[in-house]
């Protein structure tokens, strides 16, 4: 648990560093420091809406947004996708995003052992068996992060 802790707290330093603590991250641009052109996949695992709303979802659509990478796609596997299915708020988070570029994707593997895969497709969501994808994203040189 103690561990657990720890993680979560550099995550979010990492983050409140990188979006200066603020929603809104139109004022940081690529000049920042940050190079441009290359792709991103979030891999959101964990089941806990914390997690979630203050870690994986800040750092995916500031990614996005402020330009950091010129592709970002976050990948909804395991329990995240049936937190995804019941949390109205996490889903509108999830439309903004898609909204702003974001492409969201989720294992269908996964969200079939929960019974949420109607669900998720039903939020725009593309649902499809992800093993492949992932293997091809990691081996062409994506950068990959988990939460």
């Amino acid at each position: 648990m103690k561990n657990y802790l720890v993680f979560i707290l550099v995550c979010l330093l990492t983050v409140f560093v990188f979006c200066g603590c603020a929603e809104n991250t139109a004022d940081v641009t690529i000049d920042d420091g940050i190079a441009g052109g290359e792709q991103l996949g979030i891999l959101w695992t964990s089941g806990d809406r914390y997690v979630a709303e203050k870690v994986c979802f800040m750092y995916t659509h500031a990614a996005k947004r402020a330009g950091w990478f010129e592709e970002v796609k976050l990948i909804v596997w395991g329990p995240s996708s049936k937190l995804l299915s019941e949390d109205v708020a996490l889903q509108n988070k999830i439309k903004k995003m898609m909204k702003d570029g974001v492409i969201v994707k989720a294992c269908k593997a996964c969200s079939d052992s929960y019974g949420v895969s109607d669900e998720l497709a039903s939020l725009g969501i593309e649902v499809k068996y992800m093993g492949a994808p992932l293997s091809e994203m990691l081996k062409s040189g994506w950068k990959v992060l988990t939460f």
